[in-house]
């Protein structure tokens, strides 16, 4: 009777973890008028001290992976610039995806594949394949970084980190100048990977950064881009902690 209590509290505690994920995503569509995904606000209630997790966001099965990188910082570059995703082109990177999903005769992208991309390339416009060239080959990097990380390769990790970044500047169109400069210094010093964090049009990158390029990293990327911008980008170490609880 004692455990079976205990996992019916257990039962009940992710049920109101849940619960409070779906709030918040209903808050940014009802509240703040951006249509976005439940990525944030389940990572902000489930987040695991040094972990990174993938998520279905379909199903909300989600599994984690350790992140146990010695040797390497995680940081965030900020460059200031402020991102307004409700007036932003954000809601219409989402219509893209849709109508092409609606051609392709799937429910989302999740379902889609290359080839069924390329197969029906005549009847979707260049804007909306590009959004979804992205979107599809994201998908298969997700699963590429979780075998890369339970076998320690961050080499690997940085890799994708890259293309994803890419993908998002050329592809889905969501980056800026600043934050394609950024990353651009985070190549050029040798950084493992770089690539945007966040929705985009602004905000930061995150780096996976070898502990002996660290310093100079910063400093080059600080000095670079307060020449190019006028101002210096904020700084902010990573540390992977556990999601929003009661204390």
């Amino acid at each position: 009777m004692c455990l079976l209590a205990q996992a019916c509290r257990h039962r009940q505690h992710l049920s109101h973890k849940f619960e409070l994920a779906k709030i918040g995503q209903s808050t940014e569509h009802n509240y703040c008028g951006v249509n976005c995904g439940i990525m944030d606000q389940f990572a902000s209630v489930f987040g695991k001290k040094d972990h990174l997790m993938r998520l279905d966001c379909r199903s909300l099965e989600h599994q984690y992976y350790p992140f146990d990188a010695k040797g390497y910082k995680l940081v965030l570059i900020d460059s200031r610039v402020k991102h307004e995703l409700v007036d932003s082109p954000y809601n219409k990177r989402r219509e893209s995806c849709e109508r092409v999903a609606a051609t392709l005769g799937v429910e989302t992208l999740r379902d889609a594949s290359m080839e069924m991309l390329e197969a029906n390339r005549d009847k979707i416009s260049d804007e909306d394949y590009k959004r979804a060239v992205y979107v599809i080959g994201e998908k298969q990097r997700v699963l590429d970084v979780c075998d890369a990380l339970e076998r320690g390769d961050f080499e690997t990790v940085g890799k994708c980190m890259y293309e994803t970044h890419n993908g998002l500047s050329k592809d889905y169109e969501v980056s800026c100048v600043e934050l394609d400069y950024l990353n651009d210094i985070a190549r050029e010093c040798g950084v493992t990977g770089s690539r945007i964090m966040g929705g985009g049009f602004g905000g930061c990158t995150i780096n996976l950064v070898k502990d002996e390029l660290y310093d100079k990293f910063i400093a080059t990327a600080c000095e670079k881009f307060n020449e190019k911008y006028g101002h210096e980008p904020k700084v902010y170490e990573v540390i992977i902690s556990d999601g929003a609880r009661r204390l």
